[in-house]
């Protein structure tokens, strides 16, 4: 599986969370997919799971916006997914690249309304996270090339959630940065389970731009915490003691792990005396404050 497949899968893994919540919560909704090149199995992959959701979308207007290189064939090459589609359901086929989406959402009129945004292959431009933006509420899955950050573009852009991760391809194919931004704590939570949970055996590794070390990480549902643990480490050197509560909001938010994962990272860290715990004894509830201990920096390097 490469990550190409990977990322459809998240991208399906994330739709069904987010389409049945936008459906709820407003009578419109957009779903923006703009591809740099030419493949759109993930727009394909998209509206099959928009068809699955067929009976909630009585009564509401869903637009589908699909962004891509693919010439006069396009249309028909999404023609047999639309085919199963509602007639609430608008899909608009737009040939060309991801910076043509401001215009696409704007003939659309996407703002002010729930919009999910899937960009592959596009640069952060802030008139394309802009846009991306306008939805109310607004999430965007971006997707390209590694060797920056993607979060400073996402967080200016008015998103005050953000995660990324890397792709990495263990046959030594290109890697791709993925980045996520939402205003929702359930969507983020969403796309970290999502993260976790896609095939293991997809051939694919994770590596968190957090991490100073830069480990390659297995897709697993129980991830491997040793960048979790340096990365705790080195916001408790940053900051000085946090709470429990603290430091999994941090993991959250700051890194590609999960808030469940600060837990098991702690009790490894508090085991091997590289922090230390007030109170003392008793459960690792969120009120509990951690700190760092001697043994921090032994912690780090074995970590």
């Amino acid at each position: 599986m490469s990550t190409d497949a990977v990322l459809r899968e998240l991208l399906v893994r994330q739709l069904d969370h987010w389409l049945p919540a936008a459906l709820h919560r407003s009578r419109r909704a957009t779903l923006a997919l703009a591809y740099a090149g030419s493949d759109v199995a993930g727009a394909e992959a998209a509206l099959r799971v928009v068809a699955e959701f067929a009976d909630r979308l009585h009564g509401r207007r869903l637009t589908v916006l699909v962004l891509a290189d693919g010439g006069a064939e396009l249309p028909a090459r999404l023609g047999a997914a639309e085919t199963a589609l509602p007639a609430d359901v608008a899909v608009h086929v737009v040939p060309g690249t991801p910076d043509r989406l401001p215009v696409a959402l704007k003939a659309a009129g996407a703002a002010g309304a729930p919009l999910f945004t899937m960009v592959d292959g596009g640069e952060p431009e802030p008139a394309l996270l802009a846009a991306a933006a306008s939805g109310r509420p607004a999430e965007v899955l971006l997707v390209t090339a590694p060797g920056r950050s993607l979060r400073p573009a996402l967080t200016a852009a008015g998103f005050p959630l953000v995660t990324e991760v890397e792709l990495v391809p263990a046959d030594g194919g290109p890697a791709r940065l993925l980045g996520y931004a939402t205003g929702s704590d359930r969507g983020l939570e969403t796309v970290k389970d999502a993260l976790w949970a896609v095939d293991e055996y997809a051939g694919v590794r994770y590596r968190d731009p957090a991490d100073p070390a830069g480990r390659l990480l297995d897709i697993s549902l129980d991830p491997e915490p040793g960048p979790l643990r340096r990365e705790l480490l080195a916001e408790l050197a940053r900051s000085g003691p946090r709470t429990v509560t603290e430091l999994r909001r941090f993991a959250a938010t700051s890194t590609v792990y999960r808030a469940a994962d600060a837990n098991r990272a702690l009790t490894s860290l508090l085991a091997a005396g590289a922090v230390t715990r007030d109170p003392g004894h008793g459960r690792l509830g969120g009120d509990v404050v951690i700190s760092a201990g001697s043994g921090g920096a032994a912690g780090s390097s074995s970590a």
